[in-house]
């Protein structure tokens, strides 16, 4: 069914860079340096591919390569850490302040060199990774210098978010500390986890694992999806966490909360290099988290974002243009998902209604779909927050309107209709009368043509008894799918509207 829960309010977020919103990230920084050539040929000294230099490029990676991301969504990133006192440190700021992020808190432990990860692409396949690192804890000193610019600067964002990479610089310590003084500025915690000790994240707002690594915290079987699903469910409660959103891969997201599950798949495409997908996928949920979109709509964008970035190759960010042309790629997709058996249109009328939206309904043949039929749907919708549409089947189309009708059969007509705004779902049912439809959907308020009589309206006395609305709404004059047909097959063409008949006006 819908994908997007309020999808004007997201694209409308996107259009925005999600408001400019404030984000401070927090974790180990890391330099990405990339050797590109081709391989053409065996060594001769040893059985090893040869590589033919052809370039050198770098990025920001690991924590800084989160903040890539936030600001290719248009968001402002303040980010905190620690480099070495070497080359590398000074080409990772630059590249940093390239994008405008503000780096004053990105601090120097002389002790240790800028963690720098040198991948060999042979072929535009990655060969070889070579890494430069230490990952001790840092001193404590320096961990309190971290802190204390962080306090500073949680006066100042809308979102913390912590990128943990084991390579020392959040310690269960720091991460407790750094969840409470959030607390007291009441500044959401976002946490990319690394490891098993999942208890430093305590408190947090929402984590992101993937699937291996809940599947390694909570000592269960990565292959085994019930598994892993149920110990997501455990480790969000016991973390006291609001919200925990599972990375599975080609399968799509799992955001798990207090009162569900939910299941996000992912959109299919060619898949290069999953390097710094979490790192999209948790920049994206801050993005839409200091946006304040709905966290339901939060993970799918993620999700879009993720399938993007794994379409390339390297340490890849996500920009606003990118997520915003994959969202209108999602559009057809969402308008089919309208479309549902009765069996799933009720799971999805059963979500809206735990939220407390108003469920409209009505039905009919929609055949050869008009300017009355969308003028008539769009009055429906407006007594309501959610529309769902009968559709009859071409089989019960016949029996109502006789041999030669329906014009168009049931399916094009139920995606056509689906691609409406003012639809929410559509439903098909092959009996006479949509009574079944009605009982089962329970709808709040009712919807047919003031050419009805309330006491002619099938469904109306049911949905009144349990305190719903019937409520009968003006036509469009002179718009029908026969008169339509009667013309085109005349060679005729249809008459102007009399506007002085439909006003618009909406009964009382």
């Amino acid at each position: 069914m819908r994908l997007f829960q309020q999808p004007e309010q997201v694209l409308e977020t996107l259009r925005s860079g999600f408001g400019a919103a404030r984000v401070l990230v927090v974790g180990d920084l890391m330099l990405d340096r990339y050797l590109w050539g081709d391989v053409r040929r065996i060594s001769p000294e040893a059985p090893v591919p040869v590589l033919r230099l052809a370039r050198e490029s770098a990025v920001a990676g690991g924590a800084a390569n989160v903040a890539r991301n936030l600001v290719g969504l248009g968001l402002q990133v303040h980010l905190a850490g620690i480099t070495g006192a070497d080359p590398q440190r000074e080409q990772l700021l630059g590249l940093l302040r390239e994008q405008g992020i503000d780096t004053s808190s990105v601090l120097v432990d002389a002790s240790r060199p800028t963690t720098t990860k040198t991948r060999v692409i042979g072929n535009h396949q990655q060969m070889l990774r070579i890494d430069a690192e230490h990952s001790a804890p840092v001193a404590a000193a320096i961990e309190a210098a971290l802190m204390a610019d962080i306090e500073v600067l949680l006066a100042q964002v809308d979102v913390l978010l912590l990128s943990d990479y084991a390579k020392g610089v959040l310690t269960a310590d720091l991460c407790q500390r750094l969840i409470v003084a959030a607390g007291r500025h009441d500044v959401p915690v976002l946490i990319d986890p690394k490891g098993r000790a999942f208890e430093r994240y305590s408190g947090a707002t929402l984590m992101t694992p993937n699937r291996a690594e809940l599947a390694a915290a909570a000592a269960v079987d990565a292959d085994d999806l019930a598994a892993v699903l149920e110990a997501a469910r455990a480790m969000r409660a016991q973390l006291n966490l609001q919200h925990l959103l599972l990375t599975l891969g080609e399968q799509g997201i799992a955001l798990v909360d207090a009162d569900d599950i939910r299941r996000i798949p992912a959109m299919a495409r060619e898949v290069f290099d999953v390097s710094g997908a979490g790192d999209t996928v948790i920049a994206t949920v801050a993005a839409g988290c200091a946006a304040g979109l709905d966290m339901t709509d939060t993970a799918h964008l993620a999700n879009l974002a993720a399938g993007v970035v794994v379409g390339k190759v390297g340490t890849a960010a996500i920009g606003l243009d990118e997520l915003t042309a994959a969202l209108a790629d999602e559009a057809a997709l969402e308008q089919a998902a309208k479309v549902g058996s009765l069996q799933q249109v009720l799971a999805q009328v059963q979500q809206w209604r735990g939220r407390g939206e108003r469920i409209v309904f009505t039905n009919g043949c929609f055949d050869l779909l008009h300017v009355g039929h969308v003028t008539y749907l769009e009055r429906a919708r407006r007594h309501g927050q959610r529309l769902v549409v009968g559709l009859n089947t071409d089989r019960s189309v016949r029996a109502l309107k006789g041999e030669g009708r329906p014009l168009i059969e049931e399916t094009d007509r139920a995606r056509v209709l689906a691609a409406l705004a003012a639809v929410d779902a559509v439903v098909l049912f092959d009996e006479d009368t949509p009574i079944e439809l009605i009982r089962r959907i329970q709808p709040d308020v009712l919807v047919k043509g003031a050419d009805y009589r309330e006491a002619d309206v099938v469904g109306a006395a049911e949905v009144k008894a349990r305190g719903g609305e019937v409520v009968l709404v003006p036509l469009v004059a002179d718009r029908s799918t026969s008169g339509i047909a009667e013309r085109i097959q005349s060679g005729g063409v249809q008459r102007p509207v009399d506007s002085a008949v439909d006003s618009g006006v909406e009964p009382k």
